[in-house]
């Protein structure tokens, strides 16, 4: 049976104790202002075919917002990328682009 087509991947078969509540895996993270934000803007190429690319590192919050500061960073410098380990990645250098957009939008505790 596939992962999707199961109902409930909770561990737990079966509690004896009638007072037993299941751990609940909905913590929700809290995302930061963006003057709080302690973002990093670097550039790689190490593990992606001699290609480059601007990574935004160190956002604190839920995945929803990143996903949005992703697409916002993506349609400013006009290239393509993706959101994923914790880490917005830009295709090509566009670190002073994203800086700069980041500056704009109040994350003051940006660093190149």
């Amino acid at each position: 049976m596939s992962k999707k087509n199961k109902p409930n991947s909770s561990p737990l078969v079966y509690s004896t104790d009638p007072n037993y509540m299941p751990p609940s895996e909905e913590e929700t993270e809290e995302t930061l202002a963006p003057a709080d934000q302690p973002l990093r803007v670097i550039l790689e190429t190490k593990h992606r075919a001699g290609k480059t690319v601007t990574i935004v590192d160190g956002f604190v919050g839920n995945e929803d917002d990143m996903n949005l500061l992703g697409k916002a960073l993506k349609n400013h410098c006009g290239t393509g990328g993706s959101v994923k380990d914790g880490e917005i990645i830009i295709q090509g250098d566009h670190r002073q682009k994203v800086f700069q957009y980041l500056k704009a939008k109040g994350y003051n505790k940006a660093k190149l």
